[in-house]
């Protein structure tokens, strides 16, 4: 076994501990409160759950793959920003915009407000409230339909225009075509990025708690800190994690055996047609207002909320807010992206099972919840500390939760989240570079790792930057494990905003807000930039 694979093998094992000990809690520890939560929480959060998930997976899909249909087959005014911009609500997290709207939407919020005092109109409050289901659902489409869009789009680029210019020979209008064929031999695309959607409900925490709809993310957090039951939280984790087993199942099912390919490697890109008149400005109109509010309205909104507080709110200690966030989302970045250079690099090196297996491992971890992850890891952790308190003591530590209670367990839970991201960027690298220029080296007489560091590194540069700077916004984002996991007195920009939000001081949540959406945006920017440079 050369390094390689040893490496690989402790970091699969590292990633599976945390699952594999919810699972097997679930089935031989005694929870004092589970019969209660069965009988009389469960059903309500299975019906909450998968309502939301149905239709924020259904919206998602019609609001996604319309717009990346829209900007690959037209051309109407502002397409080439809106092709951009459309990807921006992915730097808003759906709790903070879930708060921004809410604020908007009150009663002292700039709607009601503007028509109380410009046309003494006086609503009935049910019309403007948003936190409800219905709400939460609105959020999460408006603010993760850019995972469908995006796929959807990049594979429309790249699909031969023959399909869809013969089924305009045939006499088929724009709603027959996008529907008969674009949405079919889409599917593959469509699945894949509102699984991503639906991963993401489930992962999220901040929006539904705010919103006080019980989800199993909250549930978790009420039973573990509200009840102190952690054996009664590890049941719910468990049950989350077969849902998304189920999820993944379904994934494979919908996308079947079924593949859309041409039959020769001459294709080409759609052609956009030049839309004029009303269509234009239909098209134009329809952009406009998804990325309005998607984007812009929320934004604003933090902008004059952040004017109105910046004095009270920027200290010292803000400062040290934005420190902390950029550090462990710098820190956990650049592990994930080790630990997905090695496990891909001994993947592409060893065609065998167990390397299939190990990269497949690396993927289970996007695929549970942040609030699975943290219950599956401190369990780990406390039981580790609780080892070594006889090392503790040998070295005059007093014996304590050493380990459970610092930076190294929060940045441990983020490279499992987070290691798919990483390890698909990387693997796209490698397919796209292939072994000849590694095979060429070893004839050369370098082993593995020289030619790793001298050839393969250099190469799979630009899917190393992509790869690090998703990961980075994605912990810049990230609230449940944070929340859970974070050291005493330790916070972030999402802790921080997610915290002045739950006390009812939304101005004040402003500030930490639109930072995240600025350095979101700026990374999502300069991963645009580096995706264009790699393309050409």
């Amino acid at each position: 076994m050369n390094i390689w694979s040893l490496l690989s093998l402790i970091i699969v094992i590292l990633i599976l501990l945390p699952n594999l000990t919810i699972l097997i809690n679930f089935f031989t520890e005694k929870a004092e409160n589970w019969s209660h939560i069965q009988e009389f929480i469960l059903p309500d959060l299975l019906k909450n759950t998968g309502l939301i998930m149905l239709f924020t997976g259904l919206f998602t899909i019609l609001v996604g793959t319309s717009l990346a249909w829209l900007v690959s087959a037209y051309d109407f005014p502002l397409k080439k920003f809106f092709k951009w911009a459309l990807i921006l609500p992915l730097a808003i997290p759906p709790f903070i915009a879930g708060y921004t709207y809410n604020g908007v939407l009150d009663y002292t919020g700039v709607i009601q407000t503007a028509l109380r005092n410009n046309w003494d109109i006086t609503v009935n409050q049910s019309y403007f409230n948003i936190l409800n289901l219905p709400g939460a659902v609105f959020i999460f489409t408006m603010f993760l339909f850019p995972y469908v869009y995006t796929i959807t789009r990049a594979f429309l680029a790249h699909q031969s225009a023959s399909l869809v210019e013969n089924a305009r020979l045939l006499g088929r209008n724009a709603w027959e075509i996008y529907f008969k064929v674009v949405l079919p031999i889409s599917r593959g695309a469509i699945v894949g990025g509102v699984s991503l959607v639906l991963l993401e409900v489930l992962n999220d925490y901040g929006l539904v708690q705010y919103f006080g709809v019980p989800t199993f993310s909250t549930a978790i957090f009420q039973t573990w800190f509200g009840m102190n039951d952690l054996n009664s939280a590890i049941k719910l984790a468990a049950t989350l994690m077969f849902i998304v087993f189920a999820i993944l199942i379904l994934e494979k099912v919908l996308r079947g055996r079924k593949k859309y390919s041409t039959t020769t490697a001459k294709t080409r890109p759609l052609t956009p047609i030049k839309l004029t008149g009303s269509k234009a400005w239909i098209a134009f109109s329809y952009c406009s207002l998804i990325f309005m509010l998607a984007f812009l309205i929320p934004f604003i909104q933090m902008v004059d909320w952040m004017f109105l507080t910046y004095e009270k709110i920027a200290s010292p200690e803000f400062t040290s807010l934005i420190t902390n966030s950029v550090f462990v989302s710098f820190t956990g970045a650049a592990l994930v992206m080790v630990f997905a250079v090695i496990i891909a690099n001994f993947a592409r090196m060893h065609q065998s099972f167990v390397s299939k297996s190990a990269a497949r491992v690396t993927i289970l971890g996007y695929s549970i919840p942040g609030a699975v992850i943290a219950v599956g890891i401190s369990t780990i952790f406390i039981d580790l500390d609780k080892w070594l308190f006889a090392f503790y003591e040998a070295v005059g530590m007093e014996p304590s939760l050493f380990l459970s209670t610092s930076l190294f367990i929060l940045i441990s839970a983020y490279i499992i989240r987070f290691l798919a991201i990483g390890y698909n960027s990387v693997e796209a690298g490698f397919d796209k570079i292939g072994n000849k220029y590694t095979e060429a080296s070893r004839m050369l007489g370098l082993n593995l790792t020289k030619t790793f560091f001298k050839v393969d590194l250099r190469m799979i540069k630009v899917p190393l930057i992509s790869g690090f700077i998703l990961v980075f916004i994605d912990i810049l984002k990230e609230l449940p494990l944070t929340l859970i996991l974070r050291p005493f007195n330790f916070d972030t920009l999402a802790t921080k905003a997610y915290q002045y939000a739950s006390d009812e001081q939304i101005h004040e949540a402003s500030l930490a807000s639109i930072l995240i959406v600025v350095i979101s945006g700026i990374a999502i920017y300069i991963f645009h930039q580096v995706l264009e440079k790699e393309s050409n």
